[in-house]
């Protein structure tokens, strides 16, 4: 458990350090806006593409990919409907709460989760590629188009997608890891640099965004959205994940309990960016990011007791 509590530690420092800017004012009124548009333009698409592009292609085509896909296709799919038929929320507030009950802290929480308590940082490869080649595109798609103006000719609705920096760079990272040629690392370090800049960045933001405000406060966040994406993320999720693993893919072992772990790790601070960037569903993603997190320290701990 040292592993997790590390992990989780990490986060919570940081996050803290965002809150308390945001109490002494140090980045001014618009801090958050700035900063939150910097991680989305700027240090996020740097992140995808230095990591695509050094990345291991093969990696793809693994039984993780396959759990994670499904697991989070389901999950999404799941909230969509429920989210429809019950609350009646229009798309763009549908695509981030799907977002956030399906989609993985995979980077600021897997990474340190895969060394510390798994052994291995290739676990969280897959889970990583996969949110980063497919499941953001899809999401970002459905909110560029649901959220443009209703004067937007087709054109601009069928290219809004393509012209989204995360989406432009994940597909050039693939490119270069495709291709048999690397650039020159001159080239790449301001990649390098800036993308490390997205992880602490969308944390702030986060911790930030809580300054002010409480968290579940009655009239302003819908406590009914929060408590369906929270019981789909830490509950449903892990559950697919294992059905999935040991009943269709046969997985036993140390990778059976890799890829239940990292389904039960919490809702991912980019959802926040993604509200933020698109000003929808901004208070879902901020009180489902923090619920989440809190209660994925018990179901982290429960799966490692009944796995290993």
């Amino acid at each position: 458990m040292s592993g997790v509590a590390a992990g989780f530690t990490v986060v919570f420092v940081i996050i803290a350090m965002g809150f308390l800017l945001g109490r002494s004012g140090t980045l001014g009124e618009h801090g958050q806006f700035v900063l939150s548009r910097l991680v989305f333009f700027v240090a996020t698409p740097a992140l995808l593409f230095d990591s695509l592009a050094h990345s291991d292609l093969s990696v793809v085509f693994s039984p993780i990919l396959t759990v994670s896909a499904v697991s989070a296709f389901a999950v999404a799919g799941s909230y969509l409907l429920i989210a429809r038929v019950w609350l009646r929320r229009p798309l763009p507030e549908l695509t981030i709460g799907a977002l956030a009950a399906s989609f993985v802290n995979s980077a600021n929480l897997g990474i340190p989760i895969a060394v510390f308590v798994l052994g291995d940082a290739s676990f969280v490869a897959p889970l990583m590629l996969f949110q980063i080649m497919i499941f953001s595109p899809i999401a970002l798609a459905l909110l560029d188009i649901s959220t443009m103006r209703s004067s937007a000719s087709r054109v601009e609705t069928v290219m809004a997608p393509f012209k989204n920096p995360i989406v432009l760079a994940g597909a050039a990272g693939l490119i270069v890891a495709a291709s048999t040629r690397t650039p020159p690392e001159p080239l790449m370090q301001p990649f390098r640099l800036m993308g490390g800049v997205a992880v602490p960045g969308a944390l702030l933001t986060f911790g930030l965004s809580l300054h002010g405000v409480r968290v579940l406060e009655t009239g302003a966040s819908s406590r009914r959205d929060v408590a369906l994406v929270s019981v789909l993320k830490i509950c449903v999720q892990p559950l697919v994940a294992y059905s999935l693993a040991r009943f269709a893919l046969g997985l036993s072992g140390h990778e059976l309990f890799a890829v239940v772990v990292l389904s039960a790790l919490p809702t991912a601070q980019n959802v926040f960016i993604y509200a933020s960037h698109y000003q929808r569903g901004m208070v879902l993603a901020r009180d489902s990011a923090f619920v989440t997190t809190l209660a994925s320290i018990p179901a982290t701990g429960l799966v490692t007791a009944l796995l290993v």
